[in-house]
């Protein structure tokens, strides 16, 4: 007979990797590729989806505590660090393999692996990592959001240098300051709106986590099929094979293997506690699929966009499964320490 307790592990392993929002998100690809919108519907959803993006960084400036971003802004250290290695370290290591991932995943691939690696880092899921593995949620709160803030100018800005060409050559809708301009529009005032108005709905917002999480992911999950959608139309599929598809899954793999492996290397080295560790290597590691779908309909035309966000949407999926193993890891770690002191 099998063992119970064996199948009920084997499945909150699998709901740890694989949860809801990473099948909605699946699911919502598949509907795209097999349904896409196009004509009247696709101005239409093009509409909601500016709706969407104001609404989710309405959200996330109304979630952010002023309290917490003061306490963690005086670690100018630790933030410091993550600063160099989501803006600095992860874009030149994409840089860098540019020589091999060319020819492994052809232009449009390519330029997607570029753009994910100079994104900023996550806001929620970084801190939820954070909070699980018991680390310094004040800091990771003040670094995720800095990052998310800073990603206005600097991604923009390092899109360009790094493929040495202005945003609008790519197919945009503007050149890098008015790039910057309408990246900022659709993403940072919507935050400052919500911060501004914490004050009025914060405690609304508290008692009511389950329905801003679903409107939080609704809106990711509304823009994602709104730019797959555009993309499909525009022939994605038959310009990104399975053999393409397979090497960059193994890319993205790679990619965070290194960045976590250097980072949790590096912080150790420069004598870190072990909570700034667990926050360093939680906002440094990861790349955020909110702020990359927006912006990316900003600094990319429809024929390449789904290419462009392939790399990024693989790349979420894995750094969630990864980091939700690690987050766990870090705990076990924390509790058997714990438990092992004497008295």
């Amino acid at each position: 007979m099998p063992d119970p307790l064996a199948s009920s592990g084997l499945l909150s392993k699998l709901r740890l990797l694989f949860d809801r929002f990473t099948l909605a998100l699946i699911t919502v690809v598949a509907v795209a590729t097999i349904l896409p919108v196009h004509g009247q519907g696709a101005l239409f959803f093009e509409h909601a989806t500016t709706a969407a993006i104001a609404l989710l960084f309405f959200l996330h400036g109304a979630k952010l505590s002023r309290r917490a971003i003061i306490e963690g802004a005086m670690h100018w250290r630790l933030h410091g660090v993550i600063f160099i290695w989501t803006f600095v370290v992860f874009p030149l290591l994409g840089w860098a393999l540019g020589p091999l991932l060319r020819p492994l995943l052809g232009e449009a691939l390519y330029m997607g692996v570029i753009y994910l690696c100079v994104l900023p880092g996550t806001v929620q899921s970084a801190i939820a990592f954070t909070s699980i593995a018991r680390g310094n949620i004040p800091a990771a709160v003040c670094a995720a959001s800095a990052s998310s803030i800073l990603g206005i100018v600097l991604t923009p800005l390092l899109l360009q240098l790094l493929l040495q060409t202005d945003t609008s050559v790519l197919g945009g809708s503007a050149s890098l300051l008015d790039a910057i301009g309408e990246i900022g529009l659709q993403i940072f005032l919507p935050f400052v709106v919500g911060h501004l108005m914490r004050p009025l709905i914060g405690g609304w917002m508290s008692t009511r986590a389950s329905l801003v999480r679903a409107v939080d992911q609704g809106s990711i999950l509304l823009v994602v099929y709104t730019a797959f959608s555009a993309s499909v139309v525009a022939g994605l599929w038959k310009s990104v094979g399975f053999s393409a598809l397979s090497w960059l899954v193994l890319v993205c793999i790679l990619l965070l293997a290194i960045v976590l492996s250097l980072v949790t290397w590096s912080t150790r080295r420069m004598g870190f506690s072990r909570e700034d560790e667990i926050t360093i290597v939680f906002c440094s590691s990861k790349k955020s699929l909110a702020n990359g779908v927006p912006m990316a309909g900003v600094l990319f035309g429809t024929a390449v966009i789904g290419p462009v966000l392939l790399p990024l949407m693989l790349f979420h999926q894995i750094q969630l499964m990864v980091c939700a193993v690690l987050a766990q890891h870090y705990l076990r770690q924390d509790v058997e320490s714990t438990t092992s002191l004497p008295g």
